[in-house]
């Protein structure tokens, strides 16, 4: 059986104006995560990624290469505990 684990991912570079946040959502959901994407006022986005190592690993990964005309300038990755938590969300 494969492990749970649970990120806080932010993203900061020229996200916003390309999409990111609902191709992250869409790449989220393709992976069967749960948590949640949002936007932030200074152009930086927030995902909390929560399901087994494998499809996180694969979200992270995605999430430092981002949809065509992004321009990730960095990924900051903090660990957290798993809580079994459901669905996906997008806010703004």
């Amino acid at each position: 059986m494969t492990s749970a684990r649970r990120v806080s991912i932010h993203i900061t570079g020229r996200v916003q104006g390309v999409f990111y946040r609902r191709e992250a959502h869409r790449e989220a959901v393709k992976l069967g995560l749960s948590g949640f994407v949002r936007n932030e006022e200074d152009g930086s986005v927030y995902a909390d990624a929560e399901g087994s190592e494998t499809a996180v690993g694969a979200f992270i990964r995605w999430c430092r290469r981002g949809p065509e005309n992004a321009r990730v300038e960095d990924v900051k990755l903090e660990e957290m505990r798993a809580e079994g938590g459901k669905g996906f969300t997008i806010t703004y």
